[in-house]
């Protein structure tokens, strides 16, 4: 690998976003630290994020190495349909700020095991609460640094652990400060993000376009999908070698609404940039975010379809590879280091960004579980001042985990976004049950909860192996041989996002026999408190919700 690809100029831009982040954390650290006096503050920065830095705080935390790199290599194998993550995420982003928000604030929830425990009892939510520090650890955290590090390392030459250590230490700097930091600063994060991400694609489409002598965005743009039009398809065909991943309508009517609502209304990782605000407040961040959202195909899936075009005509092979030892989310960075001086520091710190943003993120969650859910129910009497020294110690800890086993979990042999995706797949369907029949169905259990945690999860597991014990020829008869990833195979395999729907009606199912055979559950006392009213969001809000919910609609009639 190459030393020292950066020069001068562009350490100099890193270092001055560097200094902006960090000066600015430490400003409103010292300006707001006598405030921080109590859990919820350093937890939520409870009252002090306004609409905008609420939803600038959710796209940085959820844009990350998993995007930047992982969706950009996605955008290289499959083509614009990877993109159905994000414009999806826009709708479920409204259903969220309509229907769930309110929920929350109203029942004043401020953790998703806290949820739990209230609406099922402490042993739901205890498990429930290893489950999720497990997931966020082991797959989340790790294959954020894993990705952000190889992308790092082949962008400025550092020594990969090098890397994966520097990027570790600057997400604890941020937490540490505790949300309002992280909130405030995330508003920075996002400017170098959008704006080094647009100079990056600025300079794919260029490339492109200097290949074959065209000239003008748009018409580069055009050249790209005349070049690979396979590539500008929402809605994959059975027999596309990527419908396992993206198994056609199952992305506007099936599972993908499971990883949506899920990922962005149950997930403490995402939902704690709202529940410190008012419902108003709340609402006008999502919606914002929902909007954001919308944007970042054109910073993360274009540059890996522009790489993927110039790939086909002879170029980056060598880096990307041939084959079986082709590696798609090399893409990126091969992009990154074509950039001139000045913009690929600026390139360069939008990746850093993302990636500290979202490390930042995911640790405070982390902290926010271990030390609210499970330390403090062990230890009720535990005073405010030990749990916020809980909390830093669990981000120090949490870091160094990810750190030392981030390397052993074969995140590049997946691909880095899949990865996340199937993994979190595995508990996401009994957990969007457990929630929305939590939220909807006063009657629902903790007996029925319990069967959606455990069976799901169990569920989830024996569809995904099951199937390869299968006998091809016995089912192609009733259309099943389109699950087949390998034609040289007898062995089928469900689309994770089909097994995710699957599961989660099962779920459902489930919960509703057992909470009805419980002649108990008639008169439950966990249930929500709940009222038609509180779901009325404002004439602007549902103005500007339209107008996504019209620009989603737009753009898959257009790339069907």
């Amino acid at each position: 690998m190459q030393k020292n690809l950066l020069q001068p100029f562009d350490i100099i831009v890193f270092v001055v976003y560097f200094v902006i982040v960090a000066g600015y954390g430490i400003y409103i650290y010292n300006k707001k630290k006598k405030a921080i006096s109590d859990s919820k503050d350093f937890f939520l920065a409870e009252g002090s994020l306004t609409w905008w830095a609420i939803g600038a705080s959710l796209i940085a935390s959820n844009i990350s190495a998993e995007q930047m790199i992982g969706m950009s290599g996605s955008g290289f194998k499959m083509g614009l349909a990877i993109s159905t993550y994000e414009w999806m995420a826009a709708a479920t982003l409204i259903i969220v700020a309509v229907f769930f928000l309110p929920i929350y604030l109203k029942n004043k929830i401020y953790t998703m095991p806290q949820f739990l425990s209230q609406r099922y009892g402490n042993t739901v939510a205890a498990i429930m609460a290893v489950f999720w520090l497990l997931l966020y650890v082991v797959v989340n955290l790790t294959s954020i640094l894993y990705l952000g590090a190889i992308a790092i390392h082949a962008v400025s030459g550092i020594e990969f652990y090098t890397c994966m250590i520097a990027l570790a230490v600057f997400a604890v700097i941020i937490t540490l400060g505790g949300m309002k930091v992280i909130g405030f600063t995330d508003v920075i994060q996002v400017f170098f993000l959008i704006l080094g991400g647009l100079a990056t694609t600025y300079l794919a489409l260029g490339l492109v376009g200097d290949k074959f002598a065209v000239h003008g965005l748009m018409n580069q743009f055009h050249l790209l999908t005349e070049k690979a039009p396979d590539h500008f398809h929402m809605i994959l065909d059975k027999d596309n070698p990527n419908y396992l991943d993206l198994p056609g309508l199952s992305v506007l009517v099936g599972g993908m609404w499971i990883v949506n609502l899920n990922y962005w209304g149950c997930n403490q990782y995402i939902t704690q940039r709202a529940l410190g605000a008012d419902l108003k407040t709340a609402r006008n961040g999502l919606l914002f975010a929902g909007f954001l959202k919308m944007l970042m195909p054109i910073i993360v899936v274009l540059p890996g379809i522009a790489a993927y075009v110039l790939y086909q005509h002879g170029e980056f092979q060598q880096t990307i590879g041939v084959g079986a030892a082709q590696n798609p989310d090399k893409a990126y960075p091969v992009l990154l280091n074509l950039l001139g001086p000045g913009l690929k520091g600026l390139s360069f710190a939008a990746l850093t960004a993302a990636v500290v943003a979202s490390l930042a993120g995911k640790a405070n969650s982390i902290s926010t579980i271990f030390s609210l859910d499970i330390y403090k129910k062990l230890y009720p009497a535990t005073d405010e001042k030990k749990i916020l020294s809980v909390g830093r110690v669990t981000v120090i800890v949490a870091m160094i985990l990810a750190v030392v086993i981030s390397n052993f979990l074969g995140i590049d042999k997946k691909g880095g976004f899949q990865f996340i995706q199937e993994y979190t797949g595995f508990v996401s369907p009994g957990i969007f049950a457990m929630f929305i029949m939590g939220f909807f169905w006063k009657r629902t259990n903790a007996g029925a909860a319990m069967f959606a945690m455990i069976g799901g999860f169990v569920m989830s597991l024996i569809l995904k192996v099951l199937p390869k014990f299968a006998d091809l020829s016995a089912l192609s008869a009733s259309g099943w041989s389109k699950f087949n990833p390998d034609p040289s195979s007898r062995h089928f395999e469900i689309p994770f996002i089909d097994r995710m729907g699957i599961v989660f009606v099962i779920c459902i199912i489930g919960m509703i026999i057992i909470s009805l055979l419980d002649p108990k559950s008639k008169h439950n006392p966990r249930g929500l408190e709940v009222d038609a009213a509180m779901f009325k969001p404002s004439t602007g809000f549902v103005v500007i919700a339209l107008l996504v919910v019209g620009m989603i609609t737009a753009l898959y009639t257009v790339f069907w």
